[in-house]
């Protein structure tokens, strides 16, 4: 871990400034190692540099193609370069941006280019007898584009590109169009997968290129501008032998699907699913509401595992025959109108026979039936009105991951969302009543919360992480505390060490929280099962200042991987914020770092004291024996505190020794 400078961070202020993390990114900053980047922000980057992203593509894309299909396939690879929801850049491995007056103009641009690169560099094609197939989606019928002739020069260049491999291009291509420098482009394409970015680099340096090529006029010449195109018919006489081999193939495609709707045992009406595909006895069992799996109302008393699978069948609709088979029939095949959404990791295919029923009801102005197949948590609604009698009706289908859950996790399933609240479906075994308890707001009493006979919850509202944090809603239940991250299941929240975690009922732990609840928006989406807050070590502050909490938090997905940690520096709170937010010093994606399998954190800060004088402080858990700083700020402390005076913007690496000697690296 490598501290670098900090903003002021004083008793008076709400939070510390971070550390910037160690490693190869230039800027350095946490930031901007895990940033996050929006779809309306890639959408944007995309929008704006559109001509430059499919110049780049066309000129990295393999030359083995003719003019015409290379134009195609570069706006296809731009075109699909969008994410279809927020992306992190570390997980797409992207560098970190440039610092100063050499900063990136737009992150977002970064991101979509290197979504770019990748798809251009994966495009060249194995070597085979058989054509190519032709590219996805744009496509032009009954014209050919390509881009303007250019002179003499532009024909040399073209040709110089056709010898060079993909890499080879593509480090041509950012350092005569992007400008990127050597180091810069070399940490581009080993992030957009290259396996030997120097070589692809001395490759693009030992091209002969053609005069003027230096200045950048080439590249930038209409010769290679997909997007300034000129336009001429393909073949005539082919194309309209290939009409009339369409309109045969449609009409034997007319002919089958009327033998397939002749009267008959068919499957009967089936609301928003897409027509049938299979006929098999194991899909048909799936979809037969009369096989469902249905446990009693007393079945988790004596089960030997209180989870999904131990929950009565509930609802006023529970025998609805109708309503049962169009939500099997919707899941088996969803049709295009359906509304389909899933937790990250969580597999949307359909059920391998017949589901279990947790739910068949009216809840607000929707239809919601829940199934359970051991594996998901599945959610079908409909319109009240609608009865879910065709496409348009608006039929929603959700899935959400829950293999491995037990009772603390499976407490409650969210059966509805209606104008910022939401509402779940208990389980049958959560006794006592359920509050609405604010984690920003521990001292302020919790607000009850009706749970009908059913099952069924009052509405509670959701937390707005785009708006100020300034309260963050948790529902009790029987004693455990569940928080709502926008998905199908709601987080467990508890408080202790990682191996044998509790409850957030004690004054530390409700504090603790209280400092820490902002947080959780970095994992809102992301299939978390359970959040576990750990105060690790509490160390004396220089100069009688008081003492700081050091605290790690992560969050555990039900797929395994993908959890995140966090590592945070609570000192004294100013006065009238006596739950101001604490200072994240380090985040980590993965890894076993405060969990049950590696229950020890080290973490360090620069701090500001209020005379003015900068520290270095890090703090370990009870395992360490001693800590080492090294850099601009180096010593090495027994025990599991360091405390060195330091000076606004030093570095430094942590690294700490445990009783047997083994070392332990800082969070992230």
């Amino acid at each position: 871990m490598t501290i670098t400078g900090f903003t002021r961070f004083t008793e008076r202020e709400a939070a510390a400034a971070l550390p910037r993390a160690s490693g190869p990114h230039p800027s350095g900053s946490l930031a901007d190692i895990d940033e996050v980047i929006d779809v309306e922000q890639a959408e944007a980057a995309l929008v704006e540099h559109y001509p430059r992203l499919v110049r780049l593509a066309y000129l990295v894309l393999p030359p083995g193609r003719s003019r015409s299909r290379r134009v195609l396939a570069a706006h296809g690879v731009v075109q699909r370069a969008l994410p279809r929801q927020r992306s992190s850049t570390r997980a797409l491995g992207l560098p970190g941006q440039r610092a100063g007056a050499e900063a990136a103009i737009d992150p977002g641009y970064a991101f979509v280019r290197m979504r770019v690169l990748r798809a251009a560099l994966a495009a060249t094609p194995p070597r085979r007898r058989l054509p190519a197939p032709p590219p996805l989606l744009p496509q032009v019928w009954g014209l050919r584009l390509y881009p303007r002739s250019g002179g003499a020069d532009e024909l040399a260049l073209d040709q110089a590109l056709s010898a060079l491999s993909g890499p080879g291009r593509a480090a041509f291509v950012l350092r005569d169009l992007e400008r990127l420098s050597p180091p810069e482009a070399r940490r581009v394409l080993e992030a957009a997968g290259v396996a030997e970015p120097r070589e692809a680099w001395d490759e693009a340096e030992r091209t002969a290129t053609p005069a003027g090529s230096r200045d950048r006029s080439l590249l930038e010449s209409p010769e290679f501008d997909p997007c300034a195109l000129q336009a001429r018919p393909t073949d005539l006489i082919r194309r309209r032998q290939h009409g009339r081999a369409v309109l045969a193939a449609g009409a034997a495609v007319l002919v089958c699907g009327a033998l397939l709707g002749l009267p008959g045992d068919g499957w009967g009406p089936d609301g928003a699913a897409a027509p049938p595909y299979a006929r098999n006895a194991a899909s048909e069992a799936a979809l037969d509401p009369g096989k469902l799996t249905v446990t009693s109302a007393t079945a988790w008393e004596t089960a030997a595992r209180q989870d999904f699978a131990a929950w009565p069948a509930r609802g006023d609709r529970v025998h609805d025959k109708a309503l049962l088979r169009r939500a099997l029939a919707v899941w088996a095949r969803p049709g295009s109108g359906v509304q389909l959404s899933a937790t990250t990791g969580t597999p949307t295919g359909p059920a391998a026979g017949p589901p279990q029923l947790l739910f068949a009801g009216v809840v607000d102005h929707a239809v919601v039936v829940l199934f359970h197949d051991g594996l998901r948590v599945v959610r079908y609604a409909e319109a009240a009105d609608g009865e879910g009698q065709g496409e348009g009706t608006g039929a929603a289908l959700d899935f959400a991951r829950t293999d491995g859950a037990v009772a603390d996790t499976a407490s409650a399933v969210v059966v509805g969302r209606t104008q910022g609240n939401v509402r779940y479906l208990t389980a049958p075994w959560v006794k006592g009543k359920a509050a609405l308890v604010d984690l920003a707001k521990p001292e302020a009493a919790a607000q009850p919360v009706p749970v009908g006979a059913d099952g069924l919850t009052g509405p509670v509202p959701v937390p707005r992480p785009d708006q100020k944090c300034t309260s963050w809603p948790a529902l009790r239940l029987g004693g455990r505390l569940l928080t709502d991250l926008g998905e199908l299941t709601p987080a467990r929240l508890t408080y202790g060490r990682p191996r044998r975690p509790g409850e957030v009922s004690a004054p530390d732990a409700r504090t603790a929280w209280a400092r820490t609840a902002c947080e959780l928006a970095a994992v809102r989406g992301q299939g978390v099962r359970s959040v576990n807050a750990w105060e690790f070590a509490r160390q004396p502050l220089p100069g009688g200042a008081g003492s700081a909490a050091w605290l790690c938090t992560r969050a555990e997905t039900w797929r395994g991987a993908g959890s995140r940690t966090l590592a945070q520096v609570q000192t004294p709170a100013p006065n009238g914020q006596p739950y101001a937010p604490g200072a994240v010093t380090a985040r980590a994606e993965g890894g076993t770092a405060c969990g049950p399998r590696s229950p020890r954190a080290l973490a360090g800060v620069l701090w500001k004291a209020p005379a003015g004088q900068w520290w270095l402080l890090a703090a370990g858990s009870d395992q360490v024996r001693s800590i080492t700083a090294s850099g601009a700020v180096h010593g090495t402390a027994p025990g599991r505190f360091l405390t060195l005076p330091a000076k606004a913007g030093d570095n430094a690496e942590l690294s700490g020794r445990l009783a047997g000697g083994k070392k332990v690296d800082a969070v992230g």
